[in-house]
């Protein structure tokens, strides 16, 4: 066959106003010509034929609506009201709109935050001492939500795709409930609290010693359900964060879904926040509801624990409130076809991105493995996927240790540093994400824009993560580890001839301030034998260890001490540097956060987009957010100069730290990660081939017209050859 002027193809055609799509064929088998437009001629012109009488289309070849996905059903016959089965009150149908579902979709999303980074984190400390666990018990329950959320992520983010996604939101919010439930329960079959015997933290010379034993109890055994109800957690955050994300992408134009998305996340950001509120609240309750008054200690005693169950009970009755409403959404909402007919594709081009693509493929789960290694081919979402994962790391790393950083480098209380560190991360990362959705969309950016604009704002951030260098402190001196007792003793150890009668427990870190202004590790170190309670501390006089003129007999009266409750006030005056500047870090680094998510979004194909999501917070997981608070725990931990040893010489957790050596290491961490970001994301923009302008379609004939494309090449290829 000998090839003339050729065959226009109405994929090629130019998608100005002017010239209006018509649609394709969604099979490539048996091969149909389209229409020739008005003009077009072949070498060899033909009569035209009389018309044939119609005869119903064979179901492979038919050519689709333009307004319907390619598929056994289209989205217009699965859109509807909202309700169930035939029951659709018209009482709920204002919320059957994209806003109406981004609402509750925003509610799930605060409840998760709530539960999974607030309460949970705020509540490890007290479910350390109630159930007798060691910290790196705890650490296990922490991960066990990732661990699910792994395991989980691809598997949900497939099979979900075809699925009811609405109804997979409804059964998210089931097991986030669940999860709740079931990480309360330790309290009700754990018994009562049971109170130990106060401490005392002054020298006493005829303290016993304490002698080392070692001892295990059943408590310890609840880690097993806390451990059960993070999984439970982490299987109902798995669809809220894939298939409830390309939902929200399906029911809106392209540039309101970097909007609505980035609302989505901040709200899971916000989460967080009103976690730690709600359970620092709920810590100032006592643990036994009612039974504080018999008991008679205050929430200054050690041996205090609050109410750390009830936060869990409220969240479980939240997410389960929210069952009722995702049931009733259809399967797309009203105009989704339409939606997605004036959306035109930006996947990438990749060299296999001419493969045949059959209409159903997808459809059954054999096809997982070749749909998961055609997501792994695309070079420009693996390159976002390990960028996403790198800037993980970093912000998992902080938001574990950014308090821990704060305390040590700036004296305060670690309630006091808590409170810093969550009015800086909380609202910079939320704001971020805001700030991201809503200048991509105002801006309708494409695809490769919206990576050069990530990848712009993680510059910036790099340059403002160097405020550790600048803004940290050197430590305050303090007796035994930077300076010596009044010339008495050796560095290193905290035993000295002015305490060495006391029997001090190194194992209670009680820092008190003396008048020296040395700060001690505790009153018995520093030698005090009485004390007085002030009015917002305690005070200790009769100290042997400090250097006074005149002994003071009467605190109380004269108001005079020797040292008193609490770490010395820093001299160092670079906080609000360093506030302002990290808080400028943090909305920079998430400003890339929902521009990143929106760019793999459009870089897949349409049928995979779910899966892709699923994939990247899998990777997002063991790349990042796992071994993000390990890397930084092991880096600070290196800094550490004085280390608590227990009586039986076992080490356990670090009071003391080199401030700074940790600054140090936390900057070269986070600009090693910074770097990889910029790096992958760089890679992407550079490798990213958008269709061209010749083949620019609409999402629901995308696939149709990757298998025009085939065909077109066929007779191309036939025609060399004839």
């Amino acid at each position: 066959m000998k090839r003339g002027g050729g065959i226009e193809n109405p994929a090629f055609l130019s998608s100005s106003p002017d010239t209006p799509r018509r649609p394709v064929s969604a099979s490539p088998s048996p091969v149909e010509v389209p229409a020739l437009p008005a003009g077009s001629r072949t070498e060899n012109s033909l009569p035209p034929e009389p018309p044939e009488p119609p005869q119903p289309p064979l179901p492979a070849a038919a050519a689709p609506d333009p307004r319907a996905s390619p598929g056994p059903e289209s989205r217009s016959e699965a859109e509807g009201p909202c309700g169930w089965g035939s029951f659709t009150p018209r009482c709920l149908q204002p919320c059957n709109t994209p806003q109406g579902f981004l609402i509750h979709y925003c509610l799930l999303a605060l409840i998760q935050g709530v539960v999974v980074n607030g309460l949970v984190n705020i509540s490890i400390s007290t479910i350390e001492k109630r159930y007798e666990m060691k910290s790196s018990l705890t650490g296990l329950i922490s991960s066990s939500y990732d661990i699910a959320f792994c395991l989980l992520s691809l598997f949900v983010s497939y099979v979900g795709e075809r699925g009811h996604k609405p109804r997979w939101l409804a059964f998210a919010s089931f097991m986030i409930g669940l999860g709740a439930l079931v990480f309360s329960l330790p309290k009700f079959f754990s018994g009562k609290y049971q109170l130990g015997s106060p401490f005392e933290d002054t020298c006493s010379i005829a303290r016993n010693s304490t002698s080392c034993t070692s001892s295990s109890s059943s408590l310890s055994n609840f880690l097993y359900v806390f451990i059960l109800g993070q999984l439970l957690l982490g299987a109902g955050g798995t669809p809220l964060y894939t298939l409830g994300t390309a939902f929200l992408d399906d029911s809106v134009p392209t540039h309101k879904s970097s909007l609505y998305i980035g609302i989505g996340y901040s709200m899971s950001i916000l989460g967080p926040a009103v976690g730690y509120l709600l359970g620092g609240q709920l810590l100032t309750v006592y643990i036994d509801i009612g039974l504080e008054q018999s008991t008679d200690i205050t929430e200054d005693d050690p041996r205090w624990l609050g109410a750390w169950w009830i936060g869990f009970l409220m969240a479980c009755f939240c997410a389960w409130c929210l069952i009722i409403p995702f049931s009733c959404f259809p399967k797309h909402l009203p105009g989704t076809a339409k939606v997605q007919d004036g959306k035109i594709s930006q996947t990438h081009q990749s060299n296999s991105s001419l493969d045949r693509i059959d209409e159903n493929f997808g459809e059954s789960f054999k096809d997982f493995p070749a749909a998961l290694k055609k997501s792994m081919r695309n070079t420009v979402f693996m390159c976002l996927v390990i960028s996403t994962s790198s800037e993980a790391l970093v912000t998992t790393g902080f938001a574990t240790f950014l308090p821990k950083f704060i305390e040590n480098q700036f004296g305060l209380s670690s309630s006091f540093a808590a409170t810093l560190g969550g009015a800086i991360l909380i609202p910079g990362a939320a704001l971020g994400q805001i700030l991201g959705g809503v200048l991509v969309s105002k801006f309708k950016m494409t695809c490769k824009n919206t990576m050069k604009f990530a990848l712009h704002t993680t510059l910036i951030s790099l340059l403002l993560s160097f405020v550790f260098v600048y803004a940290n402190c050197e430590n305050e001196p303090f007796a035994g580890v930077s300076e010596s007792y009044n010339g008495t003793g050796n560095l290193g150890n905290l035993t000295t001839p002015c305490n060495a009668n006391c029997n001090c427990m190194r194992s209670h870190y009680y820092p008190v301030c003396g008048r020296d202004g040395v700060q001690y590790f505790s009153p018995c170190f520093a030698g005090c034998k009485s004390s007085v309670s002030m009015k917002r501390s305690e005070a200790y006089y009769n100290c042997s260890c400090i250097e006074m003129k005149t002994e003071i007999t009467h605190p109380a009266e004269s108001f005079g001490y020797e040292a008193k409750a609490g770490k010395c006030e820093t001299q160092c005056t670079n906080l609000p540097i360093f506030l302002g500047v990290f808080f400028a870090a943090i909305v920079f680094t998430f400003m890339a956060g929902t521009p990143v998510t929106v760019s793999i979004l459009r870089c897949v194909n349409q049928k995979q987009r779910s899966l892709a999501l699923g994939i990247q917070f899998m990777m997002l997981r063991l790349l990042g957010s796992i071994p993000g608070p390990i890397i930084f725990g092991v880096a600070i931990d290196s800094s550490c100069i004085l280390w608590d040893v227990n009586e039986c010489g076992i080490k356990g957790a670090c009071w003391i730290y080199d401030n700074i050596r940790m600054a140090r290491m936390l900057v070269v961490i986070s600009v090693i990660c910074k770097i990889a970001t910029i790096f992958f994301n760089g890679l992407a923009i550079f490798l990213y081939n958008p269709p061209s302008l010749d083949t620019e379609v609409s999402f629901q004939n995308s696939n149709a017209v990757l298998s025009t494309v085939s065909v077109d090449l066929d007779l191309n290829k036939a025609g060399n050859e004839g």
